[in-house]
């Protein structure tokens, strides 16, 4: 039996395990699901796996995918690599993270899967995740009247297949 956790010892822990991982996600509006993915590291060939899968999900559809200014979502190969592939790269301001659908239905996946959990490893940490993401997909429901009032309405076909 291991011995109990003291809260700060428990939450330095799930920091110390998340920023050890990259959890590549995305939002699907058209049906509310999550997708993600779990790397060892952050770097542009991660991301690059990841629009690879969202493409496999999506063939033959334009995807618009909302990013912050994390240099891989900007590396050079990535932005061709999504050309080639019908794929828009829509990059938010700087610190306009919060504009961003998707980090509002993630900051729920920490709240319910990580915070004050004490997980002992990437596994059980990854298997807490997994549940969640199950759990509300199951749940999804599309993401509809987004900015009804918008001009983006007008240069693309809504419910867009955006990340």
């Amino acid at each position: 039996m291991l011995a109990p956790v003291n809260r700060s010892t428990r939450e330095a822990r799930v920091s110390e395990l998340w920023a050890g991982t990259d959890a590549g996600k995305a939002l699907d509006l058209a049906t509310g699901k999550l997708y993600y993915r779990i790397r060892p590291r952050k770097r542009w060939r991660e991301f690059l796996g990841l629009l690879k899968a969202l493409r496999a999900r999506r063939p033959g559809e334009k995807l618009y995918l909302v990013l912050d200014n994390l240099f891989p979502h900007k590396h050079a190969k990535v932005r061709a690599w999504a050309a080639d592939n019908d794929i828009q790269l829509v990059f938010l301001p700087t610190y306009g993270s919060w504009l961003n659908w998707s980090e509002a239905e993630f900051a729920a996946l920490r709240y319910f899967a990580l915070n004050d959990t004490g997980h002992r490893s990437h596994e059980e940490q990854n298997a807490a995740i997994a549940a969640y993401v199950r759990w509300r997909n199951a749940r999804a429901s599309p993401k509809t009247n987004f900015a009804p009032a918008s001009p983006i309405r007008s240069w693309t076909e809504y419910p867009a297949k955006a990340a």
